[in-house]
């Protein structure tokens, strides 16, 4: 595990960067004819134009249009006179800047107030500028934020969002965006990767750095019998971990000991469940969840700590009988058959997601020894859309989202031909999965060592395995409970 690097800082500018919060509110308060109240703050804070014009138009009988103008002339005409610095603002800026790491302006206000304030504060302090004319939705939707990270050319979850109103956090936080609230006029709460200052004073880039989440690097592999149709397995299997840098291992088909013995000579934390399933982590483990005593088939997990954050990694292993991919190359089967022949696996996941915490980031590898929805639209795989409709998403599909171009095919790097000696072509599918929620997914592939030469002249491979693996990395939020790290 690795901490993200800061890739950019993403600054919001009303009541942020400079303190116009207080001039919107007044405009607005001139523009409706009366004082505002703490009940009107959902609908001026941290809101574009249009909506508020759209509000006070319920009240006042006149045009949203109209209304929207107003505000436009009322607002601009305060930022050009009253603009004032947030305490703190240059100075963070101005140390990133040194630092090399870029910023940007994230806004719900137009372009034409923006480029005023930019113009106050130096445009050239900015990489990119995004206002609520550059996207089709604004805050609190996350459009601007993403909008400003595919123009920086970085991932959300390796950056910061700046943020004074909770619309405005809405926004990053539904982006991916760790968050830094320093509230200027309503509070805002601490909430898992969230940080709340009461200023940007004495922040700098050093600090902002400990905001960015951790890198998690998860693998589900099935070892095919432990391993043990290849020769010196143990120690390929190490060197398979060692290369691909990964974190957690959710294994299936381990005959009992691999867990055990691949984590001995890694160094790491693991887990035995049955005679088939493992987890190897150099992380923790905090808890094990699941029947210790599973059978062949069904689930097992253990919940780690990955740099303060609780995350629940479970490796299941589903039934291959009978098996879809063959019964729809082979026999024919139309969809209604292939669907109705999947009971027994949905029943497996079922009592497998069944027990997933809903209130932890959670990770579920393994083979489920079925196609997903995902590749096959012919077909609505019920196992895999189960786990879809449970809130997992599918991290390989994620990543690659086009099943033609990116088929992603784990099973099987060995078997070419039917096994049968029919030589009848094998299906190839993706049957491995690592699916996940409450993570951000920074990269995922399929891995398979050399070139393995078919069943049954494999003894010699250095793939030690008839399953490809799959390896995604995540990016896990820090700070879970909304906490102030260390020296911020």
């Amino acid at each position: 595990m690795t901490r993200l690097p800061l890739q950019a800082v993403l600054f919001d500018m009303d009541g942020t960067l400079v303190d116009t919060e207080r001039l919107w509110w007044e405009a607005v308060e001139q523009v409706a004819g009366r004082a505002l109240t703490e009940a009107d703050q959902p609908e001026v804070l941290g809101r574009p134009v249009e909506h508020t014009a759209g509000w006070l138009a319920t009240t006042t009988g006149r045009s949203a249009a109209d209304l929207a103008d107003t505000l436009h002339r009322e607002f601009e005409g305060r930022v050009r006179t009253g603009i004032v610095p947030r305490p703190g603002a240059l100075a963070l800026l101005d140390a990133l800047a040194r630092d090399g790491i870029p910023t940007a302006l994230v806004t719900a206000s137009p372009r034409a107030v923006a480029d005023t304030v930019l113009e106050a504060l130096g445009a050239d302090r900015f990489a990119i500028s995004v206002t609520a004319d550059d996207t089709e939705r604004t805050k609190p939707d996350p459009d601007p934020y993403l909008a400003a990270c595919r123009a920086l050319g970085v991932h959300p979850s390796a950056c910061v969002a700046v943020e004074d109103t909770g619309t405005g956090v809405a926004s990053a936080e539904a982006a991916g965006c760790a968050v830094l609230a320093v509230p200027s006029l309503a509070p805002i709460g601490p909430a898992p990767g969230r940080t709340v200052l009461t200023s940007l004073e004495g922040v700098t880039p050093e600090r902002l750095r400990a905001l960015t989440g951790s890198r998690l690097r998860v693998m589900t592999w099935n070892l095919w019998c432990g391993g043990t149709k290849v020769h010196d397995h143990r120690a390929k299997q190490l060197k398979v971990i060692t290369e691909t840098g990964v974190d957690v291992v959710g294994l299936q088909e381990t005959y009992g000991t691999a867990a055990e013995e691949l984590a001995e000579a890694l160094g790491w934390h693991h887990h035995r469940a049955g005679e088939n399933l493992g987890v190897i982590s150099r992380h923790p483990v905090t808890a094990v969840l699941g029947d210790p005593d599973v059978g062949f088939y069904g689930a097992a997990g253990v919940r780690l700590d990955v740099a303060g954050t609780e995350v629940d990694v479970w490796t299941v292993h589903l039934d291959y009988t009978p098996y879809g991919p063959y019964e729809a190359a082979f026999d024919g089967l139309a969809a209604d058959d292939l669907i109705a022949h999947e009971e027994v696996r949905l029943a497996q996941l079922r009592d497998a997601l069944r027990r997933l915490d809903p209130d932890r980031p959670v990770v579920l590898v393994g083979d489920f020894n079925s196609p997903s929805h995902l590749d096959r639209p012919d077909v609505e795989w019920p196992v895999t859309r189960a786990a879809e409709r449970a809130g997992l998403a599918d991290s390989y599909r994620e990543a690659h989202p086009d099943p033609v171009r990116e088929p992603g095919h784990t099973w099987s790097p060995v078997h070419a031909e039917h096994e049968d000696g029919s030589g009848r072509p094998e299906p190839q599918d993706r049957i491995d999965f690592v699916l996940h929620r409450g993570l951000s997914v920074l990269d995922s592939r399929t891995y398979v060592t050399g070139s393995p030469r078919p069943w049954p002249d494999v003894e010699d491979n250095d793939w030690p395995s008839d399953h490809a693996a799959v390896v995604t990395t995540f990016a896990v939020p820090s700070n879970p409970l909304g906490s102030v790290p260390d020296g911020v």
